[in-house]
């Protein structure tokens, strides 16, 4: 068998098992010699050889005897030049026939990835630990489904939201019930960060063969914050084609970015297109019933290490209600409360909350003005700010502006007065007639209520 032949079944095996497979897999082979019905492979490493024999070597094979050629088996060695560790004298060729099981290269691969593990799960991030609300249920179903390890139905799961909405906490989670329930798996969680250093790492020392190998290894890929590879050109490519690799392979692959993939700057679109192309979940901003289900689940926790602390009635409500950041500002003041109050002895009441979390509370304070809820809501009917404020009365106008006047009533201080002046001079009685429509039209009409609700949500993110 010559070299041009074999170039010609390379141009088959392209066809078959797509551009990806064929550039990770067949691509790096060098035919060497066919003897005795064997044909001789040369590889890079003896786990390109070990991957290729279990998921190709079928097809090479009918190929190669489709084309002529009495071929019986496969047989890769590892090339001279390749990073491989040194043979002494009397060890043999390393060769990996199409029959063979898995060799212990194999093993040397899966310590490497345990040493990949460069991002260690929290033992507090649990499915147990983590608060469940309107906000976030969408994204806690995903999530559990994908931890059950079983046919992978959409992949890959995206999912995105602020800073301190709960996306870190789910990885970790999803992490955790994997290595808990399918020990065998190989799961590897990094942030994007890390996947970037291993990727220049693998570049300096010229071992990039390895990295793809070891990243198209695993059954899980989890990669945390994949906004920070906006911008880094190489980077974006390898993660691509480790995307491909593995969904091609069925894979499960979960991501967690700051915004939507297709609002990340600077992000390329086929990578956009690939993340897009899953099941996209958004964390909303926490809800007041959320943020006190979360309080109230960490006052749990931390009476087992203060149990001689009580805390008065109504702090947990204000708390919720005065700090609606995101949740790590929230667990933070309550942990400082804690702390304060075992110094001092005190019981947590309402008086040395204020004087404990008085910068907290200040900074929490992001008063909503009239104008900004103006803007808002024009940008959301897409209608003039002009016709918000103006006299037309046209039902395109009219209900948006009601919307508007309604959120101002419950966003913001302001009187009914104040804010019929902010809304072309209108009379108070003007306002609280649209005030107690939109309230109406929340219970009958399901498209208010949602337009409410996002503007809302919005407004207070």
């Amino acid at each position: 068998m010559t070299q041009e032949k074999w170039g010609l079944l390379r141009n088959k095996l392209l066809k078959a098992i797509g551009k990806n497979n064929y550039t990770t897999w067949i691509e790096p082979l060098e035919f060497q010699e066919l003897q005795d019905g064997v044909a001789v492979f040369s590889v890079p490493t003896n786990f390109m050889g070990n991957y290729v024999s279990q998921n190709f070597a079928d097809l090479i094979l009918y190929e190669m005897n489709t084309a002529g050629e009495t071929v019986q088996r496969l047989a890769f060695r590892v090339a001279a030049n390749s990073p491989a560790r040194p043979k002494t004298e009397t060890e043999p060729e390393p060769t990996v026939v199409r029959d063979a099981p898995v060799s212990p290269q194999m093993d040397v691969a899966n310590d490497a990835l345990e040493s990949l593990q460069a991002a260690p799960l929290d033992s507090r991030f649990t499915f147990d630990s983590f608060v469940v609300g309107k906000p976030n249920e969408l994204a806690h179903a995903a999530a559990r489904r994908v931890s059950e390890g079983g046919p992978v139905t959409f992949n890959p799961l995206v999912l995105y939201g602020g800073v301190g909405l709960g996306k870190t906490h789910l990885m970790h989670a999803i992490a955790w019930e994997l290595k808990t329930k399918h020990p065998e798996l190989n799961v590897l969680y990094l942030s994007a960060e890390q996947f970037m250093y291993r990727f220049v790492q693998a570049l300096r020392e010229r071992r990039m063969m390895d990295f793809k190998h070891l990243f198209r290894s695993v059954d899980v890929l989890m990669v945390d914050d994949v906004q920070f590879i906006a911008g880094k050109d190489s980077t974006q490519e390898e993660f691509f084609h480790t995307f491909n690799a593995l969904v091609d392979q069925n894979k499960q692959i979960i991501i967690s970015a700051d915004r939507a993939p297709g609002e990340i700057k600077d992000l390329e679109d086929r990578v956009k297109s690939r993340l897009q192309c899953g099941l996209v979940v958004d964390l909303h901003p926490t809800d007041y019933e959320l943020r006190l289900g979360i309080l109230q689940n960490k006052v749990q926790q931390y009476s087992r290490t203060y149990p001689d602390l009580t805390i008065a009635d109504g702090v947990l409500e204000f708390l919720a209600q005065r700090i609606s950041t995101n949740v790590r500002v929230l667990e933070g003041a309550l942990t400082r409360l804690f702390a304060f109050a075992s110094l001092v002895g005190r019981e947590i009441d309402m008086e040395l909350t204020q004087d404990c979390l008085a910068d907290v509370l200040r900074a929490s304070e992001r008063k909503i003005t009239v104008e900004e809820i103006q803007r808002k809501v024009s940008d959301y009917y897409n209608i003039r700010l002009s016709d918000i404020i103006g006299p037309k009365r046209l039902r395109s106008y009219a209900r948006p502006r009601q919307v508007a006047m309604y959120l101002c009533k419950q966003l913001t201080s302001r009187s009914l007065p104040e804010i019929g002046r902010r809304f072309g001079g209108r009379d108070h009685t003007t306002v609280m007639h649209g005030v107690k429509r939109i309230e109406e039209l929340k219970t009958t009409d399901g498209q208010i209520a949602e337009d409410v609700e996002m503007l809302r949500r919005a407004l207070e993110a």
